[in-house]
């Protein structure tokens, strides 16, 4: 699936009417979590059922496409389902029992209740609420598409404005060639990562780089809040210059993370990386705001993402012992996270985080059915070159 973004121009009753959708989307689907809990064997077929229901009982619910109904059904059933699985799996600690949402920020349609024009640069949307025809200001050409291959549309609303996203039902491949490079990463708070090559890229704190300002928004958000008031026209506006910010540096930090893991991807054959557990990471609140400033998680998301896009081998290892492990010897030396230098009796002096990559490489050549592995099909051919490719990361 591949997901298209486009900037929504449009008058301000239009924006109040997507909001009324948007909160219907959230009752349906929260109706749903409660018919669930309440009615015993309920399944993904009785919840979108029950969205008849739904629109025959609530005229104003009734206003939202059916398709979209069905897809906030959806929506409550992808929640319950995850439960499911969860305690299949046997998941320690909480399974994430379903729950009610206060607030969505999207609603989602299927193949009706919209259609796009001629041009593909108008969006109509043709339900109850009567949103009528909005601009569509993008750089994607849809005309690329065929309409039949249109499988939803996202209506999404932000601090800045509202967005329409455009799933498209098309398989993205581009090959490359083979580089026969591999490379181990060992990501971290001093640098971003460290690779087996021994670079290194700079975290971009984007957060502690704009936490002054943030900070100045948010004593003017907290100064204008009046307790059991209705809240002034400056608090909104307060209000909505600190979600600005906020979005600018969720921005910021997917935008380093997408080009980076592109970078990466396209320059080596073989890719290895940590399966770190970063919610368990975040306990931690010495290091919590740092953790999630960095956000690991999402750069390796998108170097799965686009290892399968490129083609290209993407292998998830245990953490276990690769910054105390020696990567020449094998011998365990003891380092506190303040000692940044791996020393060994056997004469080896590296950086801390050049020698934990050297380590997550050598898991990764040695990793035969993990389940970590996202290697589209060409993990094979790397485990057959194990020795040749061992004896050069020494």
């Amino acid at each position: 699936m591949l997901v298209l973004e486009y900037k929504l121009k449009g008058k301000t009753e239009q924006f109040e009417r997507i909001d009324d959708a948007i909160r219907t989307g959230l009752f349906v689907r929260n109706s749903c979590i409660r018919y669930w809990m309440d009615t015993q064997g309920v399944g993904k077929y009785e919840l979108s059922a029950y969205c008849k229901v739904l629109a025959k009982d609530f005229e104003w619910a009734n206003k939202l496409n059916s398709m979209a109904r069905q897809a906030s059904a959806d929506r409550a059933w992808a929640a319950i389902s995850q439960f499911y699985a969860n305690c299949k799996k046997q998941v320690p600690g909480k399974k994430g029992y379903p729950k009610f949402k206060r607030r969505v920020h999207s609603v989602e349609y299927k193949t009706s209740g919209w259609k796009l024009s001629e041009d593909r640069k108008y969006l109509t949307l043709t339900d109850g609420f009567e949103i009528g025809r909005l601009k569509l200001i993008g750089t994607y050409d849809l005309h690329f598409y065929q309409p039949n291959q249109i499988k939803r549309l996202r209506l999404v609303r932000r601090a800045d404005g509202y967005y329409a996203q455009v799933i498209i039902d098309v398989e993205r491949r581009i090959e490359l060639e083979p580089s026969k490079r591999t490379l181990g990463l060992d990501v971290g708070l001093t640098h971003f990562y460290t690779d087996s090559n021994g670079d290194k890229v700079e975290n971009p704190r984007f957060l502690r780089k704009a936490e002054k300002s943030i900070k100045r928004l948010q004593r003017r958000v907290s100064r204008k809040f009046k307790k059991g008031q209705k809240q002034s026209n400056n608090y909104k506006k307060a209000r909505q210059k600190l979600a600005r910010k906020h979005l600018k540096v969720s921005r910021q930090r997917k935008d380093h993370a997408v080009k980076l893991a592109r970078c990466v991807i396209q320059s080596s054959d073989l890719i290895v990386y940590e399966d770190l557990q970063v919610r368990n990471l975040v306990k931690n609140h010495k290091l919590a705001k740092s953790i999630n400033d960095a956000s690991w998680y999402q750069f390796r998301e998108w170097l799965a993402y686009f290892g399968k896009i490129f083609g290209r081998a993407t292998v998830a290892v245990a953490p276990h012992y690769t910054s105390q492990q020696c990567s020449e010897c094998g011998r365990i030396v003891k380092k506190t996270l303040s000692t940044r230098t791996h020393q060994c009796i056997c004469g080896v002096e590296l950086c801390r985080d050049h020698n934990a990559a050297l380590n997550i490489l050598r898991k990764g050549l040695n990793t035969v059915g993990h389940t970590g592995i996202n290697a589209w099909g060409e993990t094979d051919r790397y485990l057959a070159e194990e020795t040749t490719l061992d004896k050069s990361i020494r």
